[in-house]
């Protein structure tokens, strides 16, 4: 076999027995594993909460990045390469291995090599990555067996999403998952996909006109698969947070938007702002109040399936969602800190014991995230959380994923993001008001699963962790005496208070 390539897992070994509940007696899953940072929510935690009869969500962030990082890191266990081998056209594969692929992997010191940038005309090499990347997550979180995976893109990053839907179709994704922001040219872009047609998407361009057009295009007829036979369309659940946005995308999308994950403002991770003007607390944070409450009723009078996510990890709370007429909920936190989870293991470790203690604590942080939109962050010492660490950082701006579009001056599409140097946002017309406080959230998450970039001047980039508002479900978890927990901790202490056809039973599976 080739070393650099193999077509099966090295030295694999049969799964332990998972809890599973037949597809046949529940045709929505109950349990939505949220879809959390960049591979927080990796291709093992989707899996095994898949295993488990539950849908299992792949993160969509940054999944190019992570495709050529994984390989210089010497992908451990050939997975990455397993699933590069089961693309279906290896001149496209192929060269992404050759050139990323470090065996053993690459000294602990030497920064990752660079890749493209994403921009509106995106270069084949780029676009390649992306299919690349959201294909290699879909296929190992799906292989051997059958239940439902999902992945989990955010509106707000557009430049890949094309590429990344495609990909990810092709590995035959089950659900999309989509929020922050109004993903209204999805639902119809997954439906020219499935057909392999050429689509495009508007781009959010700030200083645009109505008479502008700045758009994103993809032709899936490059990769030449369309005599193959059509792809599966996945179901589109579209993340919202209030009804009025829900009505509009169940009336007024481009295609069949087929349910909702409906987030209140306790979610971790980015969170819609209040309503009405921004008011904050003594300490900083956003003032949210009924307002911001969403309106369930008018929700479910849309006739849609609907999952219900933030403050909802706890088995009475599941219980009285089911009764309302939800699907479910969804879940995050209490998955993103669990053993099976991509999060860097000393970060969970320190979190966990925080959690353990009583010492966890989330801010709200109105102006971390470059996308404007409040960002829920783990306050950790060494981590971007810490005033100094964030104030040594020396700012870069070389993933570009949270950049956003302006209008230049001559007409042409500019990129900027307000947390890079402060005085090229400026120069590129930005205010440099709108630079204070913001983090580089890109380079920040590698950090969190050990994908971190040394950068030229030898630092080490860091984390910055987001979460939930409620540890009460870990908390409870460890009171049995655990210093850890995994998946099957998880599920069967949410589950534990449903009605028997919703108790797990035991299934072996096929080998990993």
């Amino acid at each position: 076999m080739n070393k650099s390539n193999p077509t099966k897992s090295e030295g694999a070994k049969p799964c332990v027995t998972r809890y599973y509940v037949p597809m046949s007696e529940r045709p929505k899953p109950v349990i939505i594993q949220g879809g959390m940072g960049a591979a927080v929510s990796d291709w093992r935690l989707a899996k095994t909460v898949s295993l488990a009869g539950q849908l299992g969500v792949v993160s969509g962030t940054a999944l190019d990045v992570i495709l050529t990082r994984r390989l210089q890191m010497g992908d451990p266990g050939g997975h990455i390469r397993r699933a590069l081998a089961a693309f279906p056209l290896p001149e496209i594969s192929q060269p992404v291995l050759d050139h990323y692929f470090v065996e053993g992997g690459k000294p602990s010191d030497t920064p990752f090599k660079s890749k493209p940038m994403l921009a509106q005309k995106l270069s084949r090499r780029m676009q390649d990555l992306l299919v690349l990347g959201n294909f290699v997550e879909v296929y190992l979180a799906k292989e051997g067996h059958d239940g439902v995976v999902g992945i989990n893109l955010l509106e707000k990053i557009q430049s890949p999403t094309l590429p990344s839907l495609y990909g990810a179709m092709l590995a035959d994704v089950d659900y999309v998952l989509m929020g922050a922001g109004i993903p209204r040219a999805i639902p119809g872009i997954l439906d020219q996909l499935a057909k392999h047609e050429p689509v495009s998407m508007k781009l959010d361009v700030h200083g645009a006109t109505p008479d502008d057009v700045f758009e994103m295009t993809f032709d899936p007829g490059f990769y030449e698969l369309k005599s193959t036979s059509n792809l599966k369309r996945p179901d589109f659940l579209a993340i919202v947070s209030f009804a009025t946005l829900a009505n509009v995308l169940a009336k007024k999308a481009s295609g069949k938007v087929n349910g909702f994950v409906v987030e209140g403002p306790t979610a971790g991770g980015h969170n819609a702002p209040p309503r009405g003007k921004l008011q904050l607390t003594a300490d900083g944070q956003p003032i949210y109040s009924e307002r911001d409450v969403p309106d369930l009723e008018a929700i479910k009078k849309l006739g849609l399936p609907f999952w219900l996510a933030g403050g909802y990890a706890h088995p009475s709370r599941i219980v009285e969602a089911l009764a309302f007429g939800a699907a479910g909920v969804q879940i995050g936190t209490t998955f993103a800190f669990c053993d099976e989870s991509g999060l860097d293991a000393q970060i969970k470790a320190q979190t966990v014991e925080m959690i353990r203690q009583g010492d966890a604590t989330v801010f709200t942080d109105p102006k971390a995230s470059p996308t404007g939109f409040p960002f829920k962050v783990v306050q950790l010492p060494e981590s971007l959380s810490n005033a100094d660490e964030f104030e040594n950082r020396q700012r870069i701006c070389d993933l570009g994923y949270l950049r956003h579009g302006y209008k230049k001056d001559d007409g042409s599409l500019g990129w900027r993001c307000p947390a890079e140097p402060e005085k090229d946002y400026v120069a590129k017309g930005g205010c440099h008001e709108e630079t204070q406080g913001r983090k580089c959230v890109c380079n920040a998450l590698m950090a969190n699963i050990t994908l971190g970039q040394t950068q030229s001047s030898g630092e080490n980039e860091k984390p910055l962790v987001t979460a939930g508002d409620d540890f009460s479900t870990i908390k409870h978890i460890l009171d049995q005496g655990k210093v850890s927990y995994n998946v099957d901790d998880v599920l069967t202490y949410l589950l534990s208070e449903m009605s028997p056809k919703h108790h797990l039973v035991k299934k072996t599976v096929t080998p990993c």
